[in-house]
């Protein structure tokens, strides 16, 4: 029987050359699958429905937030007004910058004081949380909501000028982002009273440990989507059995 009768879509001679190689008839060989989560590139997504006007907005916002001081500044005096009136300023908030040369500075004010002239404990432990959060949303960008999980600051000693925030020590936060999904990361954070005399160094007053929770905003959109479809079916089940019941008592 001729098989390019059968296949008449191959391209091949039913009678082989001489010279052609053996085609093997066992099971094909492969490797062990993988597992796991899929490797992506920090740019690359999972396929979601296309943002609305107002998610575009919101993911603009949050880049221009993190762009200089002065954005940052004009955005903290609407969504976080202690860190507006605190004055804090980063130094280092551009993304790809390593931990080595982003800092931040609480200034030496009047709203940051004690009644005996030192840095007040709350404005010190409230910024460490402004300084380590504004540090892991330059890495992760404006595709993800970072939320405070843990904290634990340690006073070491009075603080009798501005306060420098160093991030020290820090997880892969960008392998984190590649691998997809949310996760949490702990950034270890030294507060440093700022050199105010060429003699003197700077004076560690702190140490911060902070774990944060990332969850993409891609997420956080599904989530409330599958709430609000949950409500929905509750309500609907709600007024079919509403309805049943008055045309069972008119009957």
């Amino acid at each position: 029987m001729d098989t390019a009768k059968i296949n008449p879509d191959s391209e091949t001679s039913s009678a082989a050359p001489p010279h052609a190689a053996a085609v093997q008839t066992g099971p094909v060989q492969t490797g062990p699958l993988q597992t796991g989560p899929l490797q992506t590139g920090p740019g690359i997504r999972p396929p979601t429905r296309p943002q609305t006007r107002l998610e575009r907005l919101e993911a603009w916002a949050s880049r221009l937030s993190i762009k200089n001081n002065f954005w940052h500044k004009i955005f903290s005096l609407v969504w976080l007004p202690f860190a507006w009136r605190s004055g804090i300023k980063m130094h280092g908030i551009k993304k790809n910058l390593s931990t080595e040369r982003f800092a931040a500075i609480l200034p030496f004010r009047r709203f940051n004081r004690n009644f005996y002239d030192a840095m007040a404990g709350a404005a010190l432990l409230g910024n460490s949380e402004v300084a380590a959060g504004m540090y892991l949303f330059s890495v992760c960008g404006g595709d993800y909501t970072v939320v405070c999980k843990e904290m634990k600051y340690r006073f070491l000693r009075p603080c009798l000028g501005p306060a420098i925030y160093r991030v020290v020590q820090s997880e892969d936060v960008e392998q984190k982002v590649a691998a997809g999904g949310e996760f949490n990361v702990t950034l270890e954070l030294e507060i440093f009273q700022q050199q105010i005399v060429k003699q003197r160094d700077e004076i560690l007053v702190g140490r911060c440990n902070i774990t944060f929770h990332c969850t993409p905003k891609s997420m956080v959109r599904e989530r409330a989507g599958k709430r609000r479809a949950r409500m929905e079916k509750k309500a609907a089940l709600a007024d079919a059995a509403r309805a049943s019941e008055t045309g069972e008592k008119s009957a």
